[in-house]
């Protein structure tokens, strides 16, 4: 008899544990399961997901909204609890902060077990002063925990450590086992969301240098705007330089695969991530990869430095500029670098990172058992 597993996270709109929710959920439904995304409200640009899947609203109803903020936190609490009541699933797997303290509160009576899941930097997100109290009232009753590096699972106690694996992100298969091409374009790719902790400026000012030395090559950044101001700091940047004809926002696109694939390198400068699934996509289509070494260790985790990537420090834009003139100068070692890169897919297809996280689901369910 298969299992009845739930999700729960904020939503279904598109980005990084979503992403990694939709595949899953897909993956475990095709496999027998009964599986449930339990979600805080609907987004307006959502994963789709099989239609076998049940999506249920565990969010705010109409009129919470209008209570005090603490009250609205203990209701979406109730809520999660009662779904887990009604529908006893043989396991609860929760992503990102909020989600986690819930599903750590909902779940004591319920007899369901809960697999928590780590997305981010903790640093930053995991060590306010509220953090510093939920932490060790609600981490202690998790079943275990999924990190996605090292950096993360060193920052939390022994006992979370103990009872917990490192799984990385799958990769869509669409960027796996594309063809390399034959002649790689001038241009220097990036794909990722306009946000501040991307820090694409820098890597604008540092793209303006390389420029001066590479008259012949482009930038292009895909991705769409988050509206945090990051995409108006961008086109001030590029209207300083006047460089409107060699630096270009491209939007968000569907078919990265195919964009990015024949680019000469790409160019990674957030000053802080989980593990980047658009880093990921990048190895997988063999490209020459120049990454900051960002906390909490998500490009350490995957790059080589000067293996299959090159690593440099954050925030520094010396080390960006000198890291993307040096595989536009030394294509041959771009290359292997590139080639190297591939070999992500060896461990972060979907159906390796899948058998890893049913083989830690069953353990934990027959643990409880």
């Amino acid at each position: 008899m298969k299992r009845k597993i739930a999700f729960h996270l904020n939503c279904l709109e598109q980005g990084g544990a979503e992403r990694v929710v939709s595949n899953l959920a897909d993956q475990f439904v095709k496999e027998g399961y009964e599986v449930f995304i339990a979600t805080e409200w609907y987004g307006e640009n959502e994963f789709q997901i099989d239609g076998r899947i049940k999506r249920i609203h565990v969010g705010l109803q109409e009129g919470d909204k209008e209570k005090s903020r603490m009250m609205q936190f203990l209701l979406r609490v109730k809520y999660l609890k009662r779904f887990l009541e009604r529908e006893k699933p043989d396991i609860l797997i929760a992503f990102a902060q909020r989600a986690n303290y819930r599903a750590l509160m909902a779940a004591p009576g319920t007899g369901v077990p809960v697999l928590i899941s780590i997305r981010t930097d903790p640093v930053g997100h995991y060590d306010a002063w509220s953090d510093k109290l939920q932490i060790p009232l609600l981490f202690p009753r998790a079943a275990g925990c999924v990190f996605q590096t090292q950096g993360q699972r060193e920052f939390f106690a022994p006992f979370l450590q103990k009872n917990s694996k490192v799984i990385l992100n799958p990769v869509h298969g669409k960027y796996i086992g594309t063809p390399t091409p034959e002649r790689r374009k001038k241009e220097v790719v990036q794909s990722g969301r306009l946000v501040d902790f991307k820090n694409q400026p820098m890597l604008l000012e540092a793209f303006v240098e390389v420029h001066r030395k590479h008259p012949d090559y482009i930038l292009k950044i895909y991705g769409g705007d988050s509206l945090d101001g990051t995409k108006e700091i961008l086109e001030g940047i590029i209207a300083k330089h006047k460089a409107e004809d060699y630096i270009f926002l491209m939007g968000a696109s569907d078919s990265l695969e195919k964009e990015l694939a024949d680019a000469a390198v790409y160019a990674f400068s957030s000053d802080w991530e989980g593990l980047p699934n658009a880093l990921l996509e990048a190895m997988a289509l063999g490209l020459p990869i120049v990454a900051t070494d960002c906390p909490c260790g998500g490009p350490r985790t995957v790059i080589k430095d000067g293996v299959n990537g090159l690593l440099a420090p954050i925030k520094n834009q010396k080390a960006m500029e000198d890291g993307i003139n040096r595989l536009i100068e030394e294509p041959e070692f771009a290359q292997k670098l590139g080639r190297e890169a591939r070999k992500i897919a060896e461990v972060a297809n979907a159906q390796a990172v899948f058998e890893q996280w049913k083989e830690f689901i069953e353990e934990i369910v027959e643990r409880g058992r």
